[in-house]
């Protein structure tokens, strides 16, 4: 039988009302005390986390709450301190924590190994994608060419295209700067390459490529300009695999046709930009070299040819199948830049510095900058802020 009928509702209008309110205030009781007996709901659910918390005062705490860990640690890629990851302490609710107070501004990946299952923090939305897998995403503000400023904002699109190299659909993120989408006007293109392990999506997030152009521009330092970022595995990729060249095809064949027919640029050597990280600094040297009327700036940022430190007897090497591009002196003449930077602790040191030398030795106006730090993202930030402004001056 339905409540109603069990409960005689009064004719008065206002006695009608307090009278409905009252069974529902008794239907809620109901429901509430039989969800609360329940188990796994109210009276057993996890506490409540927030992860990460950036710290007003510097620095930043993770946290996870995992009921039945042994033990759990904090992995990340480029955060200065953690290593091969830093253990983490469970309290007596099971929420695992680790504050790290001296931890400097920047942009960070990081996943918790829990009981030796890698996993991103459930708290927090934000991640990165690189070649085969993802990681959760955390920005300490600080760095102010790199932060998010209160000035107008371009945009990163997601952009599919057919690679006909390939056979399948391929993926790029595409930077456009504040003002196009209302603009008729035509802008530079700078195409901007990850390195190995990453993917296109890794300069828009960890990289912070579109805040970084953002500000050069609200502070006058760069030009509007369009920033293409394909993605360079043609494949799933392990660290020390050989490195395919269908990318290059790719690029030649697929990418810079798709994006500029797509997009409002100005397709001509002297507006056109290639620069690359570490896999990407080589890859953008071979597209540069093998097609000598496409670039007229260049950037090479942690990386070089890689093996001319190592040359192999049974092959020749770049620089024997490049002779006549080395030998071009009119090319030398219209590159407007050749740009270098690594790090003094970066492992391609002795690469980079082989391959300027190199360009040097056969007359090529080379820029080099040996700065401090390592192969990390924290310098290739640093890279992009300075060579951006660079461009198409």
């Amino acid at each position: 039988m339905k409540l109603m009928n069990l409960i005689n509702i009064p004719r008065s209008p206002g006695r009608r009302l307090m009278a409905w309110l009252g069974i529902m205030a008794l239907v809620a009781h109901a429901a509430t005390t039989q969800v609360s007996s329940q188990p796994g709901t109210n009276n057993n659910r996890p506490p409540q986390v927030t992860s990460p918390e950036v710290l007003e005062s510097g620095g930043v705490t993770f946290r996870i709450y995992a009921a039945s860990a042994q033990s759990v640690q904090l992995i990340s890629g480029d955060m200065p301190g953690t290593g091969r990851g830093l253990a983490m302490t469970a309290g007596e609710d099971k929420v695992w924590t680790i504050a790290l107070p001296d931890a400097k501004p920047g942009t960070y990946r990081y996943q918790f190994n829990v009981d030796g299952l890698t996993v991103l923090d459930p708290r927090n939305p934000l991640t990165s994608e690189s070649n085969d897998n993802s990681w959760s995403l955390v920005h300490l503000p600080g760095n102010k060419f790199s932060d998010t400023l209160n000035h107008p904002h371009g945009a990163v699109s997601e952009i599919s295209y057919f690679s006909t190299v390939l056979g399948r659909h391929r993926r790029m993120h595409v930077y456009t700067p504040p003002g196009y989408e209302s603009s008729t006007a035509e802008y530079p293109i700078f195409y901007l390459l990850h390195g190995a392990s990453d993917s296109d999506d890794s300069w828009t997030t960890v990289g912070r490529a579109g805040f970084i152009l953002d500000n050069l521009l609200a502070d006058g330092k760069i030009k509007p300009m369009i920033v293409a970022m394909p993605a360079g595995h043609t494949a799933s990729y392990r660290w020390g695999s050989p490195f395919s060249n269908d990318f290059e095809k790719e690029f030649a064949a697929d990418i810079l046709p798709a994006v500029e027919k797509r997009y409002r640029v100005k397709a001509t050597p002297e507006n056109r930009a290639i620069a690359g990280l570490s896999m990407g600094g080589a890859q953008t040297i071979n597209i540069a070299f093998d097609h000598p009327d496409w670039f007229r700036h260049i950037g090479v940022f942690s990386s070089g040819i890689f093996g001319i430190n190592r040359p192999n007897p049974n092959q020749p090497g770049w620089v024997e199948s490049h002779q006549s591009v080395l030998a071009d002196a009119q090319l030398k003449q219209k590159i407007k830049l050749l740009w270098f930077a690594t790090g003094d602790e970066d492992f391609l040191l002795e690469t980079t510095r082989a391959t300027v030398d190199m360009f040097k030795t056969h007359e090529f106006p080379v820029t080099y900058r040996e700065t401090e730090g390592g192969h990390t993202w924290i310098k290739w930030r640093d890279y992009l802020n300075e060579f951006a402004p660079l461009l198409f001056q």
